[in-house]
């Protein structure tokens, strides 16, 4: 076997999982490599051309504030930007962009390879070398082996990627690439548990072949709002998107050829996402529904490819056609490259800790959608922690680990490794019982800190930030101990619908209306701060919400006292009197660090808890008048 190289730190894969790792493994100082199938698909948008949406874009925002690469690079190739559930609350709010598909790919390669002490090479991993528990490098499929103090697997689909369009299928990692065989060999001879999962695409359209009058155009906000902290204006092009929708004509031609499906003949093995199912699942499953929304996203400026969002499907191509061509706008559609499904291998992520480092194999770090999650955010976000702990680990110091009260990339990775998943987990807000502390707007005040201390965040973005927190916090006490007198007042309450007031009354009580905003403040006592419009809208979130924030911070607090509750790492569950074969099954798997994280284990009732907590106590007694004994002899 031919030793090419040694590096503190490999990272398998170069998606947006890789690419984060990898840069931040670098930038905290460790010569890194970062490993490709095919150099020129690096920070390939495999699915749709978006970044964000819905509870995904608070894990951009938060990426970026750790010093993470996504959202910067997302504004540089953004071509719409859009704030999602505006008519709800702000815990709800969320950021998604429209990007050039093309652009995304070539900026986040030349951020790569412009970063010092990051290695970039092209070449297939077989196998991942393990001495003595510990992981000590990769072998190529030309047998040249690369030495590592830290391996990071971000394989995406890779891992014995099958592709199937009808009844046909063949390997591959995504359409027109090779699938990764050898490495999920020998992931299972290091013995790990592995499953099968699936996702899917849907056909993309010749756009000269789209009758757009018949579809509802849909601009993004003016100006549009970056998804980087760092960003200060978007300058590409804005376009819109499309809106159509599918009818009882195109889904009585997918009921006619179901059995032509691979999904539904028994082909496909591997479980699909339930919240973004193919069109055949959505007309299968929700058959009382007589429509189905399709929005036509732009894949780029330099390209007339567009993506048919909603109607993802491997049915046989024929059948593409047939239904592209029964929907609104898209009866001439021409379809340029065909939807299909793709199954591949992933490793159930109750075998890897909150750093994402696995327990079998000291060093090797998991990150993406090998861990069983979809998309391209949650892979992002792994990929940042999996860098960051790596090279931590390396330093010799602790790992990050984010709780849930934190931050999202601190719900994903806490449900990936206490509840495991058997379908590709997506992220959403609901899964968050803090949301309200963790808006997409205050992510910088949530984790600035975190990524300046662990050097991802440079010295004149934390001044910034810095500047941009002493302006919030002296607003809102300002707010606090202002007092305004009816004479000041009561003329503009009236004019805003709201009741006047009868004596002195602070700022901050005001804002709280329903009927009032910021622009009340500037009106009646402009800060002398000078605040940014984002900073105002935050300060009026702060203020308006203020009640149930305090509600919430409570909560975080009596939820700390179970999280301080530690459990040793050796504990031994076999001698809790009372619990059920289940249980134990599921505290020996998982093997939780807390009792707190114990508590979220799905099947883990409070009774077991309780005998969990007696056993505790009894082991912390024993072992302080063993030492007490020890101490007398």
């Amino acid at each position: 076997m031919y030793k090419e190289a040694d590096f503190d730190i490999i990272v398998v894969g170069a998606g947006h999982a890789g690419c984060e790792a990898a840069l931040a493994a670098a930038r905290m100082g460790f010569e890194t490599c970062i490993f490709t199938i095919n150099l020129d698909t690096i920070a390939q948008m495999s699915c749709n051309p978006a970044i964000g949406g819905l509870a995904k874009g608070h894990l951009v925002r938060e990426i970026d504030a750790l010093g993470g690469e996504m959202a910067k690079v997302t504004d540089s190739a953004g071509i719409q930007f859009r704030i999602l559930n505006r008519s709800k609350g702000p815990a709800v709010w969320s950021l998604r962009a429209q990007a050039d598909r093309l652009l995304y790919r070539v900026n986040m390669r030349k951020v790569l390879e412009t970063q010092p002490k990051l290695t970039i090479k092209q070449g297939m991993i077989e196998r991942i070398e393990v001495r003595n528990g510990r992981v000590c490098g990769v072998v190529t499929s030309l047998g040249i082996f690369y030495g590592a103090r830290a391996v990071i697997i971000t394989t995406g689909t890779f891992l014995k990627g099958l592709i199937h369009i009808g009844l046909e299928s063949f390997p591959a990692g995504r359409a027109g690439e090779f699938p990764s065989v050898g490495l999920s060999e020998s992931l299972k001879q290091l013995g790990f548990r592995m499953g099968r999962l699936k996702t899917g695409t849907p056909p993309r359209l010749d756009s000269k072949s789209i009758d757009f009058s018949k579809t509802t155009e849909q601009w993004g906000d003016n100006p549009p709002p970056p998804f980087s902290f760092s960003t200060e204006k978007i300058t590409n092009p804005q376009i819109p998107c499309y809106i159509t929708y599918t009818n009882e004509k195109t889904h009585k031609i997918i009921r006619d050829n179901l059995d032509r499906s691979p999904l539904y003949s028994g082909r496909i093995k591997g479980i699909g996402p339930r919240y973004c199912p193919s069109i055949e699942d959505k007309v299968v499953r929700f058959s009382e529904r007589p429509r189905h929304q399709v929005f036509l996203e732009p894949e780029g400026l330099q390209t007339k490819e567009y993506y048919a969002n909603g109607i993802s499907t491997s049915l046989p191509y024929d059948v593409q056609v047939a239904l592209v061509r029964s929907i609104p706008g898209l009866e001439d559609a021409e379809i340029m490259r065909p939807g299909y499904a793709i199954e591949y291998d992933f490793v159930y992520p109750t075998q890897i800790k909150h750093s994402l480092e696995t327990k079998f194999v000291d060093g090797l770090f998991l990150a993406g959608q090998i861990n069983g999650t979809s998309g391209y955010e949650e892979a992002a976000a792994q990929g940042l922690i999996a860098g960051i702990n790596a090279a931590l680990k390396l330093r010799g110091s602790p790992p990050l680990i984010l709780g849930r009260q934190e931050a999202y990339i601190g719900v994903l990775i806490d449900d990936l490794v206490t509840k495991g998943t058997t379908e590709p987990y997506r992220m959403f807000t609901s899964r968050a019982e803090y949301r309200l502390l963790l808006r997409h707007d205050n992510a910088e005040f949530r984790l600035r800190d975190k990524g300046y201390q662990i050097g991802l965040v440079g010295e004149q973005e934390y001044e910034r930030f810095l500047k941009k927190r002493e302006a919030l916090e002296k607003e809102l006490r300002r707010l606090d101990e202002t007092r305004l007198s009816p004479e000041e007042v009561n003329e503009i309450l009236l004019e805003a619908g709201t009741n006047p007031i009868s004596e002195k009354t602070p700022l901050s009580q005001l804002l709280r209306r329903p009927e009032l905003d910021y622009e009340f403040i500037k009106r009646v006592s402009p800060s002398p701060y000078g605040l940014t419009e984002e900073l105002e809208k935050l300060v009026n979130t702060e203020v308006k919400y203020s009640g149930y924030i305090k509600k919430q911070y409570e909560m975080v607090k009596r939820m700390k006292r179970l999280e301080e509750k530690k459990i040793p790492e050796d504990f031994n569950y076999d001698t809790v009197a009372g619990l059920s074969r289940e249980v134990l099954s599921k505290l020996k798997e998982v093997k939780p660090t807390s009792i707190g994280q114990a508590s979220r284990i799905p099947g883990v009732t409070p009774a077991a808890i309780s005998l969990l907590l007696i056993a505790l106590e009894r082991q912390r007694k024993t072992k302080k008048e063993y030492t007490k004994e020890e101490a007398q002899k």
